[in-house]
């Protein structure tokens, strides 16, 4: 009896999986966020750090509309002040020491140029930004996390 028709085993079809991993700075930013009033007290943004483990935030005017950045150093120069002249800590506002020239990025912009921003810039954290308005913040840590869900097949 002969064999009518054999093919043999078949080929498998290698497809290729197209990688879609997030890699956008809006895919790893922090949206809720601690936001301070540049008429805030120094003592009050102090006692926010501590109370939700935050190591600055942005500055906000009335309107919304990003105005500075807080943070743990910027407070330093108030404890450093009320040290020299041998006074407590008074109650002075953010906007004397808030960081006025604040640096921001697009909200769509890969982690990889993120990361190269906060290499250039060597800032801890940077507003994200949509349409002049903030939508979020990301931090040298959000980037480090994003690149370490990252697989090799996708740089």
């Amino acid at each position: 009896m002969g064999i009518k028709s054999f093919q043999g085993p078949r080929a498998k079809v290698d497809v290729k999986k197209e990688y879609n991993a997030p890699i956008l700075v809006s895919d790893y930013m922090t949206k809720k966020l601690i936001t301070f009033k540049p008429d805030q007290s120094i003592l009050e943004v102090m006692e926010q750090f501590t109370k939700y483990n935050i190591s600055g935030g942005p500055v906000m005017d009335d309107n919304g509309f990003l105005v500075g950045i807080i943070s743990e150093a910027d407070c330093m120069k108030q404890i450093s002040e009320s040290r020299y002249f041998n006074q407590p800590i008074l109650d002075k506002s953010v906007e004397k020491f808030m960081t006025k020239e604040v640096e921001t990025i697009p909200h769509d912009i890969s982690i990889f140029d993120a990361a190269g921003i906060f290499d250039k810039h060597n800032r801890r954290r940077l507003p994200v930004m949509q349409d002049g308005i903030l939508v979020g913040q990301i931090s040298r840590k959000d980037i480090v996390v994003a690149a370490l869900k990252l697989t090799g097949h996708s740089w």
